[in-house]
Order: structure tokens, then C-alpha cells, then sequence
């Protein structure tokens, strides 16, 4: 495809907002359309199905279900909105995608290699030129989630689940350093965003961008 497919991923309260903004602004500056998206969510379909996952009244929801609800939702993002923006050429921007359902889901929940199968199917084979792991330890993470407002069903789940999901991120980057670029989110958000443009002149060189 045309296009370039850019996620960003991290536990809660890594800052991937803020970054996603930067990112924008730089493919601004060169001109590109850049299209922002998020999952779950980025379709209408794909919305409602985002209210159904992180409704903390769905306590009862099963690690398998809450596996296909992420999945189903993807599937309609990439469908709807993702490929066809790749297609027209523009730079497609993802808060979250399929790193989280493994890290979530697999790590977290302990469904191991469904995950990733299941997730085949709901992209096509689709997979990020270019990923960054915002990585923040989870307490630190869950601390300033708190200060934006009220935590969501998977936010409100205990610490040894999130750290799980941390090992979940370190393990997807180590196993795939060329896609998944670390990056410290302790550091200063310009320090943050000065290696990520540094990353991203790095992508466009290497695509004649």
C-alpha cells in the first residue's frame, strides 16, 4: 500500500495522546493527509462495540469474549478506515492495535497464541510500519491515568494484571526491535517527542518520503 501505518501502544497513562498530536504535526509538515484513529474504536460500528469493552458495569465479561469483542472492532477499523486510507496514500496514525490485544489478552488475560490467530483474520496479515512503545511502569502509569478521570473496566483491574501486560510489551519488543521502537516514557514530553521524530525521519528516508 501506499501509505504509512504508524502505532502507538503503552500502558495506561504513557502519554500516547500528546505524542499522537506531535506525530500529526510532523506528517503535517510534510504535506501529508494524516488520518487519526484508535482502537478499539474508529468506526461507528467500531465505537459501540469500544462502550461494551470498557463499561465497568461488564465485570463479568470472559477473557475470550472481551478476545473477539477487541478483535471484532479491529476488523471493522481496518476495513472501513485503515486500508482505505493506506490506499489513497496517506499516513495513518493508530492509538493501539494489535500489540495491545497480545499484551492485554494473551499476557494479561493468559490466552497465549489464540490471540495472535484470532488477530490475523480481524487485520488481513495488515501489521504497522512503524510501532512506539510508550514504556511506563504500570503504577506510574495508573497514577496519572487518575488524575484525567474515572478508570475503565480494564484500568480499574489489579496491578499484577498490569504488569503482565507490561512483560506482554517487553517481550512483543524484544521479539520485533525493527517495527517496536521503546521509548522511555519517564523522559520529558519534548525529550519524548524529539526520538520519535528522529525515528520518523528514519521511516521516510527509508521510503523515500
Amino acid at each position: 500500500m501506499k501509505g504509512l501505518f504508524i502505532t502507538l501502544e503503552g500502558g495506561d497513562g504513557a502519554g500516547k495522546s500528546t505524542q499522537i498530536r506531535n506525530i500529526e504535526r510532523f506528517f503535517a509538515e510534510k504535506g501529508l493527509i494524516v488520518v487519526h484513529t484508535r482502537e478499539p474504536g474508529g468506526t461507528p460500528i467500531s465505537e459501540k462495540l469500544r462502550d461494551i469493552l470498557l463499561d465497568n458495569h461488564n465485570s463479568e465479561m470472559s477473557p475470550v469474549t472481551e478476545m473477539m469483542i477487541y478483535a471484532a472492532s479491529r476488523a471493522q477499523n481496518v476495513r472501513e478506515n485503515i486500508i482505505p486510507a493506506l490506499e489513497r496514500g496517506e499516513v495513518v496514525i493508530c492509538d493501539r492495535f494489535v500489540d495491545s490485544s497480545v499484551a492485554y489478552q494473551a499476557y494479561g488475560r493468559g490466552l497465549g497464541d489464540m490471540v495472535s490467530e484470532v488477530n490475523k483474520y480481524a487485520t488481513g496479515g495488515l501489521s504497522p510500519d512503524i510501532t512506539f512503545w510508550l514504556d511506563i511502569d504500570p503504577q506510574a502509569g495508573r497514577a496519572r491515568a487518575a488524575k484525567v478521570g474515572e478508570l475503565d473496566r480494564l484500568e480499574t483491574e489489579e496491578m499484577e494484571f498490569h504488569y503482565r501486560v507490561y512483560e506482554g510489551y517487553r517481550k512483543i519488543a524484544e521479539g520485533d526491535p525493527e517495527r517496536v521502537r521503546r521509548i522511555d516514557a519517564s523522559e520529558s514530553v519534548d525529550a519524548i517527542r524529539d526520538h520519535i521524530y528522529e525515528c520518523l525521519e528514519e521511516l521516510c528516508r527509508s521510503k523515500g518520503i
